[in-house]
């Protein structure tokens, strides 16, 4: 059996609601938009009756700030929809819910579904109401939800009986190559697709579809920055700085008898090679291991000197916050996060740097496939601040710039600092036999090249 329970906050203290009338009344220009009520849902199964009650005054909702109700329907004058998650995509608040309902029972965890109700208030059109739906589902990451119970929240796959092969794929031309692509949905051009074909030409069978979502998600920006490693054949620039930038650089490379091509990532790296082979890294831990940037360093604790190591390290989730920018800006401080903490080190403090459009631009003004600049400003915010705080790290710095470059690519960059005792670091190299573990949570719905979209 499938219960449900609706919670809101009290009028007074439901500023959620009041900060996104105002933002219909202003950005979308909504005028006789005359009240917002936002009210989250929770359908729960697997679950006894008096759990469920149980639950509704201890897990759901907060007695002294919200009020429950176990139906809501829209008046006179008012239109209501919800919106869910995608099937599969992570909601943190069911998660939530579910895993406090197991610590009360001690018993097997519920399901729990939760979806966002909105009544909106007021002489709306069908232009105004589709216009709302518009701006608040991401189709990314959500979509309009039924309004009617479910029998079951138990959700149903069908599982391939065998993976795929592409049958035909070594005998298409250039023409049938690109409209692979397309109809695959890959981030591969048509090089890139060509050289596999050539592959698989050599090798005498096609491909399955496993092998080749492999190798675009290997390929791609996210995973392999393809276009930092881009060979420059020549660079002309009218900035006299520039030019004495660049040809300081390539005086470098001379002097390190570098043969490697000319790119940004070799641009990016050049200044520490040199550093390092005029002896001024000296500091520099150096592993096999590629986690974050570690120098060692001497911490003076309880009156004695002790061998610290202490990491550094930034990641970007330009892409990803763009067209996800909950999710996308909290596993940006997420990713820096998770390399340090791979050192065995402690992380102390973060910062954030990020780029948007004008958050004031009228959603009129959007352009054609993007999300509004204050959606992704804000929501983007909410995500990073999200990550941070559940586990307790302080961001100490935070700079937002607003500028009209930002509105094609909005930009994320999240950056850590940690440490860790030397002695704490036990570094050994893997051999047959050795166990593999692997910690963490599920796929999400994205799954084998979710990382291409970047």
């Amino acid at each position: 059996m499938v219960y449900r329970i609706f919670v809101e906050k009290k009028p007074e203290l439901a500023n959620e609601a009041a900060a996104l009338k105002n933002e219909l009344s202003t950005l979308l220009g909504i005028r006789n938009l005359e009240s917002v009520r936002i009210i989250n849902r929770y359908d729960v199964e697997n679950i006894e009756e008096e759990l469920f009650s149980y639950a509704k005054k201890t897990v759901f909702s907060e007695p002294q700030l919200d009020i429950i109700y176990d139906s809501v329907e829209a008046e006179a004058g008012e239109r209501i929809f919800a919106i869910e998650a995608l099937p599969g995509q992570f909601d943190q608040r069911a998660a939530s819910a579910a895993e406090c309902i197991q610590l009360i029972s001690q018993k097997e965890r519920p399901t729990v579904k939760t979806a966002k109700v909105y009544i909106l208030k007021g002489d709306l059109s069908a232009e105004d109401f589709a216009a709302v739906k518009t701006y608040l589902i991401n189709p990314v990451e959500s979509r309009e939800a039924s309004l009617s119970l479910p029998e079951t929240l138990a959700a149903c796959y069908v599982k391939p009986e065998a993976v795929e092969i592409i049958d035909g794929f070594t005998g298409l031309d250039a023409e049938g190559l690109a409209a692979f692509i397309k109809e695959r949905g890959l981030a591969m051009d048509l090089a890139d697709i060509t050289f596999c074909q050539n592959y698989f030409k050599e090798t005498g069978r096609n491909p399955t579809i496993t092998e080749i979502r492999m190798i675009d998600t290997y390929w791609s920006d996210h995973c392999r920055h393809t276009t930092f490693l881009t060979e420059i054949d020549s660079i002309k620039t009218e900035s006299p700085v520039l030019q004495q930038a660049f040809d300081e650089y390539l005086a470098v490379r001379k002097e390190l008898n570098r043969t490697k091509p000319v790119s940004l990532m070799d641009m990016g790296t050049l200044a520490a090679k040199y550093l390092r082979a005029n002896g001024q890294l000296d500091k520099l831990d150096e592993s096999d291991e590629i986690n974050a940037c570690t120098v060692k360093i001497t911490v003076t604790v309880d009156g004695k000197d002790e061998d610290w190591l202490l990491l550094f390290k930034n990641e970007t989730h330009n892409h990803p916050t763009e067209i996800e920018p909950f999710g996308g800006a909290a596993t940006c401080v997420g990713g820096a996060i998770r390399d340090p903490l791979s050192g065995r080190a402690y992380v102390y403090a973060a910062m954030r740097l990020t780029g948007s459009g004008n958050p004031l631009t009228p959603i009129s003004e959007t352009l054609p496939g993007k999300l509004p600049q204050r959606k992704i400003a804000a929501t983007a915010a909410a995500g990073y601040s999200s990550y941070g705080n559940q586990i307790g790290l302080a961001t100490g710095i935070v700079d937002e710039i607003y500028h009209e470059g930002y509105i094609a690519k909005h930009m994320e960059l999240g950056a850590v600092i940690g440490a860790a005792p030397a002695a704490n670091v036990r570094r050994e190299t893997p051999a047959a036999g050795d166990v593999v573990i692997l910690l963490g949570g599920r796929t999400g719905r994205d799954g084998c090249g979710g990382a291409t979209g970047s």
